[in-house]
């Protein structure tokens, strides 16, 4: 049977990953209710961190310690990681030695290559392309809070960074409209948009792309690694800060969405993210879950 990774969104069909966020919510519940799911015991996790994390780490070390499993946190100044190995001995060595390796580290190409030397699954905890984990979230919180996502239209609001690529891959999946609001020279990835045209626009001013929008979502405007241009990024993206008029321009029960941490102020404001159409809060928490069923989908 071929090893399955989760890369990106693409990597599931729209059936699986419907699926995986709905038992995302059985193991919720059943967690809620104090029912213990020991689904992966004696199975473990590496985790492989170049770049720091709070949510992505805590949310598979406890999923995996709720699925009766163990993650075990690997990271660049402790291993030989950081002294040069090269990225396919690395990932012969380890996938000997784990049932799973979630990796979140810089460029794409780097976790790609890492998968084609692997012998278990692989998971993308972030990219500088891709976030895929998140949208998994994101999508179980949408059901949760509205249920089919299928033709509704979503607001991506600022840069066109490795959250938004995901949010594209995620209008293929789950059939949903996507306009994404951006300053010229931050547009996502144009082969990422070009396979999703009849699902993607591109538009400059925010108020038109959340006009009547379902959903909005927003992330920070400097990335880790992108410091150094912080100066100008503040200056591009002023005018896509997602204040409660914007939101006012989207449908009178819109929800908004942010992956965390976010700088209150800058892409969104503080009236916003602690408002009554926010939902970060469940969505942060269903991290969690998603990744729970993702495992259980990958190892079981």
């Amino acid at each position: 049977m071929a090893i399955r990774h989760f890369l990106t969104l693409l990597d599931l069909n729209s059936q699986e990953l419907i699926s995986l966020i709905t038992r995302a919510t059985e193991l919720k519940h059943a967690h809620w209710r104090g029912e213990i799911h020991e689904l992966l015991k004696h199975r473990t996790l590496g985790m492989i961190f170049d770049k720091s994390s709070t949510r992505t780490r805590v949310s598979f070390e406890v999923g995996m310690a709720q699925l009766g499993g163990h993650a075990l946190f690997l990271s660049p100044r402790d291993t030989q990681l950081g002294r040069g190995e090269p990225i396919e001995d690395s990932a012969r060595v380890l996938s000997r030695m784990v049932d799973c390796i979630m990796v979140r580290t810089f460029e794409h190409r780097n976790i790609v290559h890492f998968s084609k030397n692997s012998q278990v699954p692989i998971i993308n905890g972030l990219t500088d392309r891709f976030h895929p984990c998140q949208l998994l979230a994101d999508m179980q919180t949408w059901q949760e809070h509205r249920g089919d996502i299928k033709g509704a239209t979503v607001a991506w609001i600022g840069d066109g960074n490795n959250m938004c690529n995901s949010y594209i891959n995620a209008a293929q999946r789950f059939d949903f409209q996507l306009r994404v609001a951006c300053p010229e020279g931050f547009e996502p990835e144009h082969d990422i948009v070009q396979v999703a045209a009849q699902r993607v626009q591109i538009m400059r001013d925010p108020m038109e792309a959340v006009h009547n929008a379902d959903l909005v979502v927003t992330d920070v405007w400097t990335s880790m690694g992108q410091e150094e241009e912080q100066k100008r990024r503040l200056k591009a993206f002023a005018p896509y800060q997602v204040t409660p008029t914007i939101m006012a321009q989207a449908n009178q029960d819109a929800l908004f969405m942010h992956c965390l941490p976010a700088h209150r102020g800058e892409e969104v404001s503080n009236e916003v993210l602690e408002g009554p159409q926010s939902v970060v809060w469940d969505e942060a928490g269903n991290r969690l879950h998603a990744q729970k069923a993702l495992l259980e989908f990958l190892l079981c």
